[in-house]
């Protein structure tokens, strides 16, 4: 593997996702969290992504076998891996943001820090799917794949850790009891979420891939609605040059 290939996919992981959290950020431009935070965060992001390679790994040797050909026969599996991976990036978000106090100021800094977090597990998961491709000189794939996964997964993480980031953020001034809810609640969602996802695209049917991309894209105005709401709630008795 050369070094042209590696900074291919390094370029192709991360364009993607450096575009949408530049896009993301800018929703919330008034009162932006320190570069340090959303570096860590993003850093965190990229370091939860070899975590989850053993117990995925475990979990497709001890699981019933996947048959694209039936999809159901694939739901453990999906479940199990989904789960692993939004488990995953809300650890690295607690122990490497949530506890912060300079980092976590108001109610909408959670959201930011979860889907900047998973912006940084999606850029270096992009950066693995892309050498294989690119290693075999297969550029025109690589290029697609890098596109599809730019409006789908990509967006699939960013989507899932903030239904669990915007369950916190709800919850943001009662008690640790029910914040603790409501982190299951949305982590419980965010799971769902990624099965339901990745079940649809797997199946097999053109129409069921198209659902798939639907269901995120549907999901992305929900995020964008529920940001304007966490906004409006925050801002709204608040002076102009104040957060």
């Amino acid at each position: 593997m050369g070094l042209d290939v590696i900074g291919y996919a390094i370029l192709g992981g991360l364009m993607p996702t450096l575009i949408w959290l530049y896009f993301l950020l800018k929703e919330d431009s008034r009162c932006p969290e320190p570069r340090w935070i959303i570096f860590l965060a993003f850093l965190a992001g990229m370091l939860a992504v070899p975590l989850v390679l053993f117990p995925q790994g475990y979990a497709l040797n001890h699981l019933p076998a996947c048959d694209v050909k039936n999809a159901t026969s694939c739901v453990p599996l999906l479940t199990s891996w989904a789960m692993i991976e939004e488990t995953a990036k809300y650890a690295a978000a607690a122990l490497a943001i949530l506890w912060r106090r300079e980092a976590i100021r108001r109610s909408l800094d959670i959201v930011t820090c979860m889907l900047t977090v998973a912006l940084g597990f999606a850029a270096l998961e992009n950066i693995l799917f892309l050498i294989g491709p690119l290693s075999n000189g297969e550029y025109l794939h690589s290029f697609v794949t890098g596109n599809l996964r730019f409006i789908g997964s990509t967006l699939l993480h960013v989507l899932s850790s903030s239904v669990i980031g915007f369950a916190m953020a709800f919850s943001f001034e009662k008690n640790r009891g029910v914040r603790a809810v409501y982190a299951s609640i949305g982590l419980i969602l965010a799971i769902t979420l990624h099965t339901a996802f990745n079940f649809f695209i797997i199946s097999g049917d053109g129409s069921h891939t198209v659902l798939a991309f639907f269901l995120v894209w549907t999901g992305a105005i929900v995020f964008f609605a529920a940001f304007e709401v966490l906004k409006y709630f925050r801002y709204r008795n608040l002076p102009k040059n104040v957060c």
